[in-house]
């Protein structure tokens, strides 16, 4: 595993405003990816709904709209990560960050099928698209930034914060949601409340856009530019291998984080209100756990802590859809059973941006830490939402988003085992030479799951 470069000798007040710039855009897309879920059912009703086709097929069409942004991506990820390789993580991010902004905001003024027919579920799908491309590029370019800003030892805390926004936009979203559904009637709610989550977009926007213009060029990216760069094939399985790693995080942070409200209307009858009290208290459970995970894997390793995380999905996912499914249990256990699949979640979160960031030199930081999380996310959270409707759909079996999130969680502790025990804090103690070493070694010695994994000599 190579380190990524520290920001020793930067000043703490470069690295905080480093922290802030690269976070903050995470807050808008995960604040709108959250919007989008938690009205998924009046979404459903505004845009795919034409006459004689029914509720469960427009909420299909609507997770089918949701799960092609996530699947563009990639080509974000792709596009913007090769620039920010050669051109600068700064320049990137300012970019994706004013794209994100203008396709958000537009959502919130489109007109439905009522009044537009069937232009208005395709003007929907291409701004889902711009989202997509926009949301690709950001991951990495941010994590990159501050992770290469990260005091020496603390990359895991400072990664941790990309994360952590993301608690804060799915909160952010569900509190939007929760205060509309509660000053609002449902006429006013579906027929124009909906759109006020999307416009808040526009301030929030220009005031991350106001911040990474203010924004340096990572050190490590003006001393490493010019380095030799691994070869493709290399970092293709290096890719791979991060998405394996992060595949439970998604799939689960997107079940018990997004999906959950839709799934408590459509399978088990829960109010609107009540589905996003429950997703509020999954996203507190999540944001307590994320930073302390971070921090706490500095300290004893990487793969320690996510394992615990997904270990504890793949035995508490079923048991814990029974518990939400029985009548006998009170609301308060259900409250406190929500919360703790939000922190389990956390547990793969808080470490997940360092462990990717420390897989790739910083010649292919950005495209391949922002391939890993994109492909990943386009698979299995993504697609969480299309395939839970449409599997329940079919089976009538309501805990199918427990095994989805319990299968995938087995298929990253597979991955995560292969990671070198505690060598992320090791290395962090080092020096900026390990962004010397080629993929192709760290592909060997995630392999052998350990062995030194400094630079080589």
């Amino acid at each position: 595993m190579n380190a990524p470069a520290s920001a020793a000798g930067t000043g703490p007040e470069r690295s905080r405003r480093a922290l802030v710039a690269g976070s903050v855009g995470n807050v808008i897309e995960w604040y709108e990816f959250g919007v989008y879920g938690y009205f998924a059912t009046v979404i459903a009703a505004k845009f795919f709904t034409p006459e004689g086709g029914s509720d469960a097929e427009a909420l299909v069409r609507t997770y089918a709209s949701f799960a092609l942004a996530f699947f563009f991506r990639p080509v974000g990820a792709a596009l913007f990560g090769r620039l920010g390789d050669r051109l600068g993580r700064r320049p990137v991010l300012i970019l994706v960050i004013g794209l994100m902004t203008g396709a958000t905001t537009l959502i919130g003024v489109l007109p439905t099928y009522e009044t537009a027919g069937a232009l208005a579920p395709w003007l929907l799908t291409f701004l889902r698209v711009l989202q997509g491309l926009s949301a690709g590029g950001e991951f990495g370019g941010a994590v990159s930034v501050m992770t290469e800003f990260a005091p020496p030892g603390r990359r895991g805390l400072y990664g941790s914060w990309q994360s952590f926004t993301v608690a804060l936009g799915l909160l952010g979203g569900a509190g939007a949601a929760a205060l509309l559904a509660t000053v609002l009637t449902e006429a006013q709610l579906g027929d124009w409340g909906w759109r006020l989550p999307f416009l808040l977009t526009l301030p929030m926007g220009l005031g991350a856009l106001w911040l990474r213009l203010r924004l340096e060029e990572t050190p490590a990216f003006a001393r490493e530019r010019e380095l030799t760069r691994p070869p493709a094939r290399e970092v293709v399985r290096a890719v791979a291998l991060g998405a394996g790693r992060i595949m439970g995080w998604a799939a689960a942070g997107y079940t018990f984080l997004v999906v959950l409200p839709s799934y408590l209307q459509s399978s088990l009858d829960a109010s609107f209100q009540q589905a996003l009290v429950a997703t509020v208290l999954a996203n507190l459970g999540f944001a307590v756990t994320i930073v302390p995970a971070g921090l706490l894997s500095d300290r004893v390793g990487r793969r320690a802590v996510m394992l615990a995380g997904a270990l504890l999905v793949v035995v508490l996912a079923v048991p814990l859809l029974d518990l939400l499914q029985d009548p006998g249990v009170s609301t308060a256990a259900k409250g406190l059973a929500v919360f703790g699949a939000g922190a389990v979640v956390g547990l793969m979160a808080g470490p997940g941006p360092a462990m990717l960031s420390e897989m790739f030199p910083t010649t292919v930081r950005c495209t391949g830490l922002g391939l890993a999380y994109a492909l990943s996310n386009a698979v299995f959270s993504g697609g969480a939402g299309l395939i839970i409707t449409e599997t329940i759909e079919r089976t009538g079996d309501v805990d199918v988003p427990a095994y989805y999130a319990a299968a995938t969680c087995a298929v990253s502790v597979l991955a995560l085992a292969t990671l070198p025990a505690r060598g992320a804090p090791r290395e962090a103690r080092g020096t900026d030479a390990g962004d010397r070493a080629d993929v192709r070694d760290v592909v060997r010695r995630h392999r052998r799951g350990g062995g030194r994994t400094g630079p080589r000599r």
